[in-house]
């Protein structure tokens, strides 16, 4: 089961989103619909995301079609900067940039963590 936690850091106009676990279907569309809830309130334009997903796992073959739209929402929201913190998972790593390529998501950055 997958986890999200959405936190709205209005003074520093950033948007923080955690990820945990594995996403099904119906757990990513519940965290897109708490998204946009989360969203309606802010101009996003003026907006840097940053998602921790160091507790997130390789997204299933039948899940990336979500994610992508996840990605394809944040292109169109148009955050001036987008960010996904990964803990030292080249799979995940890798995924998420082609997908962030294929969305042509631009200001796509994929940072990789490694804890001891």
């Amino acid at each position: 089961m997958g986890n999200f936690i959405l936190k709205s850091d209005v003074p520093n106009k950033v948007l923080n989103i955690e990820l945990e676990g594995s996403f099904s279907q119906e757990d990513g569309l519940r965290s897109i619909s708490a998204y946009q809830d989360t969203i309606a309130s802010i101009n996003t334009k003026e907006y840097d995301l940053n998602i921790d997903c160091k507790k997130l796992n390789v997204t299933a073959p039948e899940i990336v079609p979500l994610l992508e739209g996840c990605l394809q929402l944040f292109k169109k929201d148009e955050y001036k900067k987008v960010v996904l913190t990964l803990e030292n998972n080249a799979i995940l790593k890798m995924q998420l940039s082609r997908l962030g390529r294929s969305v042509g998501l631009d200001n796509l950055e994929i940072i990789s963590t490694v804890t001891t």
